[in-house]
């Protein structure tokens, strides 16, 4: 990798963890090609990225963001996991390294509060945005429903008084 490279490599890394809601600083001791690969489909299908960069490179592109914090946690064969959902990378990793001996968590960031292994665990069991969004959405339309059932409550049984008044004449 020449200087040209190392320079893009640190101003994209700076990029990323300007725009981030998470960082999760992941070890991997001997990945397989295909277990990385699906890993980073995993992190694709989640929203959110994985990437494998140089520790050295990392620490450069930490100054000027809220992840300073986390260059303590770049030491040996290390991968970023990122996402704009607080929670997305976390649920992937977490998943991930429960069926993966060989992939483990080494804590992580979300904006200046530094998380370690546990936090990173207790992140990726909150639900998702989208989940909260749905349970949002549900909630404001209950009362909806609930009132135009009873509105046409009345209505409905006018209706079937009618009908019976209206059957009885008819027999």
């Amino acid at each position: 990798m020449d200087r040209a490279q190392k320079v893009e490599a640190v101003a994209e890394l700076n990029r990323t963890f300007s725009e981030v809601g998470v960082v999760v600083v992941t070890r991997n001791l001997g990945l397989t090609v295909a277990q990385s690969s699906a890993l980073r489909t995993k992190m694709r299908e989640a929203g959110a990225q994985y990437r494998v960069s140089k520790n050295k490179l990392a620490k450069i592109a930490l100054n000027g963001t809220d992840y300073l914090s986390i260059g303590e946690m770049l030491t040996g064969p290390v991968a970023l996991a990122t996402s704009v959902d607080p929670i997305a990378a976390a649920k992937v990793a977490v998943e991930f390294a429960k069926t993966n001996d060989k992939f483990e968590i080494v804590g992580g960031a979300m904006g200046d509060t530094v998380l370690d292994v546990d936090g990173v665990k207790a992140l990726a069991t909150l639900p998702s945005l989208d989940e909260l969004r749905a349970k949002i959405v549900g909630l404001v339309q209950a009362p909806a429903t609930k009132l135009a059932q009873i509105a046409a409550a009345p209505a409905g049984q006018l209706a079937r008084v009618f009908g019976a008044y209206g059957a009885k004449e008819n027999a």
